[in-house]
């Protein structure tokens, strides 16, 4: 019997809700939204989560209630992640979504993440090569490694992400060369430090997940508007990647904002997730990664209706 149910991801760079009926393990979209809300603004430099970044998430989770009310969910999960785990305020914010919204919002460890991300990608997929599934967001970027159908055998949580290494790298505009090759050289002693070599060649494919990916599929193909039938299952070459972080990079946030394919909330941010991107797969070998609409929303929504 299929179960009508709703999640809500509160993300360090957005706030996403999925509401979808799921039944023998497969998922039908109903409803999905994302909102560029920006939670984690500030936060590697403060600490704490700004008002005016605690702003944004309530006014889109107010919308979210709404949609979900009107749909009629049967259950609604929400899970918080990289941002609401660092800040020294993300209790206080958790329990105010939930007096606010009667959204209990789980802040799940970065294994947990990443384990639902494996979950969401590779659901319904034949078992295969060792795949890596690659989730950049915000403030931490996840590696999970292992044969779809089965649970990941390698999982790791870094912090690295699109809003983090931004601020703690990218302070010119447009980025300086120099910055670009710090920004670089982080993204690799990260992977390299994080990811055992051994587990780095055992990979043969992978799957990138979330909101850099998404949109440079959409700007490599020039979509305007965002096609997300055409960003799903999406082939994007590590050459590709290279000649879009170059190109960004030697434009303006302004000028990023009026790329076609890319949202213009996520222009600020797009440099660095590209280069985290790109250094991703020089470090695992991948000449190509497979771009996929499914993640942690579809891993949480599985869960939740499995309970």
């Amino acid at each position: 019997m299929a179960k009508s149910v709703a999640v809500v991801d509160i993300g360090t760079n957005s706030t996403r809700l999925l509401v979808a009926e799921v039944e023998d393990g497969q998922i039908a979209e109903l409803e999905r939204q994302t909102t560029v809300t920006r939670l984690g603004e500030g936060l590697e430099a403060s600490g704490r989560l700004s008002n005016a970044a605690i702003a944004r998430v309530s006014e889109a989770l107010a919308d979210y209630r709404e949609t979900i009310d009107r749909l009629g969910a049967e259950r609604v999960v929400a899970v918080a992640t990289s941002a609401m785990r660092d800040a020294e305020n993300g209790p206080e914010f958790r329990d105010e979504i939930q007096r606010r919204f009667d959204i209990e919002a789980r802040t799940i460890s970065g294994d947990e993440e990443a384990r639902l991300t494996f979950l969401g990608a590779t659901a319904g997929r034949d078992a295969g090569a060792e795949t890596l599934v690659i989730d950049i967001g915000g403030g931490s970027t996840e590696y999970v490694t292992g044969h779809p159908g089965s649970g990941p055998g390698f999982h790791i949580s870094t912090r690295m992400g699109s809003v983090r290494h931004t601020e703690r790298h990218l302070h010119s505009d447009p980025p300086t060369s120099a910055e670009l090759a710090a920004l670089a050289e982080d993204a690799r002693s990260i992977v390299e430090g994080d990811v055992p070599p051994d587990v780095r060649e055992r990979v043969a494919a992978g799957i990138a997940v979330a909101g850099t990916a998404t949109s440079l599929a959409a700007i490599d193909q020039q979509l305007d508007p965002y096609d997300p039938d055409k960003v799903h299952g999406y082939r994007l070459s590590r050459a590709s990647c290279d000649r879009l972080v170059g190109r960004l990079a030697g434009l303006t946030v302004a000028q990023r904002r009026q790329v076609p394919g890319l949202h213009p909330d996520r222009a600020p941010t797009i440099v660095a997730g590209t280069g985290i991107l790109l250094e991703s797969m020089r470090d695992f070998g991948l000449d190509e990664i497979e771009v996929s609409e499914n993640d942690i929303l579809h891993g949480a929504a599985l869960g939740a209706a499995s309970k």
